[in-house]
């Protein structure tokens, strides 16, 4: 990804905007954006701050980064999808640098693409220590198995678990406090499949071996113990069928609505 990448240069562009609104912030914008070239760099960056440690420091960390970024060309592509989930979604963010600067639900989601590829290039220690650090620091905890598409959104962040062997698929906005968790002391795959535009909302758990197909809304605070198919909308403890979205991909509106069928 080259300096005249157009995200790139519209997030440039904005944090020099940003720096004329209020100009005690031009140290923090130089460092963290508008000395970089591209966008890999500025990632490498801003995301091997919050990791570092009393014995591993922040440049060891950006050095792995920029190793998994230059050997695997998606994990770049993906957080460029990434950061215009969230600019498109999310009310509150009102420019393309806020999920690289401020949100950490994105942090996390590149951190792990991160430690995702460390753990199947077979470097499984180093890959538990990025899943451990994006835990302490984000309150996010993803294993480095776990298998996650593009253009996710993570709102919040706070508390959220994914397993080793959970699949997410693209275009999927998932709230804080949600799991997608095993069920007991099994091996093998043990995690939830989540489908393509899947939203999930706050507090849902989904536990086990399922599958949530494609267009799915998860009503907040639900419990899924079984496969759902595509396009409908469940809610409750269990869950069960309550309707179907009116969107193609529920995760791209964020209606929180249960009561949305079609006409």
């Amino acid at each position: 990804m080259i300096a005249n990448d157009p995200l790139w240069q519209t997030i440039c562009a904005e944090a020099r905007d940003a720096v004329v609104q209020d100009p005690l912030m031009s140290e923090f914008f130089a460092a963290a954006i508008l000395r970089h070239q591209s966008l890999p760099q500025a990632l490498c960056f801003n995301l091997s701050q919050p990791l570092h440690s009393s014995v591993v420091s922040a440049e060891v960390v950006a050095t792995v980064i920029a190793e998994a970024m230059q050997s695997d060309a998606s994990i770049c592509d993906a957080a460029s999808t990434d950061i215009n989930a969230s600019f498109e979604r999310d009310p509150a963010c009102e420019n393309h640098f806020m999920p690289i600067l401020y949100f950490k639900g994105f942090q996390a989601l590149q951190l792990h693409r991160v430690s995702h590829w460390l753990w199947l290039q077979g470097r499984t220690v180093l890959a538990l220590y990025f899943q451990s650090q994006i835990s302490e620091v984000f309150a996010v905890d993803i294993h480095p198995g776990a298998r996650l598409g593009c253009g996710i959104m993570i709102d919040h962040a706070t508390g959220l678990v994914i397993g080793e062997t959970a699949i997410v698929g693209d275009n999927v906005s998932i709230l804080h406090s949600v799991t997608l968790g095993g069920t007991g002391c099994v091996s093998g795959s043990r995690h939830p499949t989540i489908g393509n535009g899947v939203m999930i909302s706050a507090g849902a758990k989904i536990l086990g071996n399922v599958l949530v197909g494609d267009g799915v809304k998860v009503g907040a605070g639900s419990l899924v113990l079984e496969s759902v198919p595509a396009h409908v909308t469940v809610a409750g403890v269990p869950a069960k069928i309550v309707g179907a979205p009116r969107e193609a991909e529920p995760a791209l509106e964020m209606n929180q609505n249960l009561s949305d069928s079609p006409d």
